[in-house]
């Protein structure tokens, strides 16, 4: 039952219980209790505001002889749902909410539906589980550690040891805790590139360097980490290098830098195998970032953090000293996701849905844009004029669709286009967004 706002003043000479059933009166008659609505019963009201119960008895009465309070045998007092409160309390209206529009993104999956009993297995699991008593270890739970050590050295060949996995809520999260503890300096980002990162960076109070994408890092000084996407860039999909990833771990060593790795969807390629981690060429100078938002959910919040083995100790540290652990069921149903195969599965499932839908976005697009990397993973990105890719973003906008522009992840990169996600959406979806590209690109 809600709570009464009602005030009474005591320094007038207006009877208490006449200024209560008085408020009373105005909260129905202005909608704030709806009909129907139960109210406190005499006794608990007049404890609520510090009056004898004679003083809410009074108004109660007075209003039921009103008509705008009704009784109802052994239930309570209800605010009738018929008679003044009917006349004076009509119901609120608004005006429709229009559709949202189906976003066309870069970062959400493909989770095929037929793997949902593993899914609901797994929480069916954490639910008869005892959670610890109290916080639990701020590095994650030691079966989630030794689980994403053998994955990662499984999928990627970085060979680490569990106690250097530590479990984040997530991409940022590991950035988060890795700029803690580096040394003072700016932080230099890939443009375009990841906007979350970036927005990481800023909040830390560190300045951002722009790194060209796609281009070789031969000069890190005053920066304290680099932060790249070596195995997929985003959002321009192109792989670095062998020589630019040299390049790149001999400059952070000149300038004593750290290079951040995110791996955010290196097991979706289709068009080679998976290239390796950069991580796996220098752990001392690299820190190796995974999520689970790319394989499982976004709202998942879950990822992992491998530091170099300098920094490991400082960052386990800060993390329990401000208990920055992750939540304890979500680590428990990922362990069981991971135990079971749901993972590999919906991987595997992912993989062969991306890489059926990229030919048919490249089949529509191709004609109108330029590609501007190789086909990898849930989105392709096409460059384009800026006229053209407003007019075609505008087009899908009308047809209920929302794809980014490039220049959503572009800071001094002059670079133009489309950022097309077709991960997150049905083939028909797909196929109404991309005619409504199509019309825009070709009428722009």
């Amino acid at each position: 039952m809600p709570d009464l706002p009602v005030v009474l003043d005591r320094t007038t000479s207006d009877p208490l219980h006449r200024q209560l059933s008085a408020r009373v009166r105005d909260l129905v008659a202005d909608g704030v209790l709806p009909r129907g609505a139960r109210l406190p019963s005499s006794r608990a009201l007049a404890a609520d505001l510090g009056v004898s119960r004679s003083v809410t008895e009074q108004a109660y009465d007075q209003l039921l002889a009103e008509g705008w309070l009704e009784t109802r045998r052994g239930s309570g007092t209800y605010v009738a749902t018929a008679g003044h409160a009917t006349a004076a309390a009509p119901p609120r209206r608004s005006a429709p909410a229009a559709p949202p529009l189906v976003r066309l993104d870069a970062g959400t999956p493909w989770i095929d539906p037929r793997h949902g009993a593993g899914w609901r297995r797994a929480w069916r699991e954490v639910s008869a589980a005892t959670p610890p008593r109290g916080y639990d270890d701020a590095r994650g739970l030691p079966e989630l550690r030794a689980a994403l050590a053998e994955r990662i050295g499984r999928t990627r060949g970085l060979r680490v040891d569990p106690d250097e996995v530590l479990v984040t809520g997530g991409t940022t999260d590991g950035l988060r805790h890795l700029l803690d503890v580096l040394a003072p300096g700016s932080v230099a980002l890939e443009d375009p590139g990841y906007r979350a990162a970036v927005e990481t960076v800023r909040a830390a109070g560190r300045d951002v360097v722009d790194l060209p994408a796609g281009r070789p890092v031969t000069d890190l000084r005053g920066s304290a980490a680099a932060y790249v996407t070596p195995a997929h860039q985003h959002p321009l999909g192109l792989v670095m290098s062998a020589p630019d990833r040299l390049t790149l771990l001999a400059s952070a060593h000149t300038a004593a830098a750290v290079v951040v790795e995110d791996d955010y969807d290196s097991e979706f390629r289709y068009d080679v195998a998976p290239v390796p981690a950069l991580a796996a060429l220098d752990r001392r100078r690299v820190a190796y970032v995974g999520t689970a938002s790319k394989s499982v959910a976004p709202s998942l919040r879950l990822g992992w953090v491998v530091p170099p083995p300098d920094l490991l100790d400082t960052v386990c540290r800060r993390r329990s000293a401000r208990h920055d652990g992750v939540s304890w069921p979500v680590q428990r149903a990922f362990v069981a996701l991971l135990r079971d195969g749901y993972v590999d599965k919906v991987v595997r499932s992912a993989r062969r849905v991306y890489a059926e839908r990229a030919p048919r976005v490249a089949e529509v697009l191709a004609p109108c844009a330029m590609p501007a990397g190789p086909s990898a993973g849930m989105y392709s990105t096409w460059l384009v004029d800026q006229r053209r890719a407003l007019a075609a973003r505008d087009a899908a906008r009308r047809a209920g669709f929302d794809v980014p522009l490039l220049t959503d992840y572009t800071r001094g990169s002059g670079l133009t286009g489309l950022v097309v996600g077709f991960g997150g959406v049905t083939d028909a979806e797909l196929d109404r967004a991309l005619a409504a590209l199509r019309r825009g690109l070709e009428a722009g």
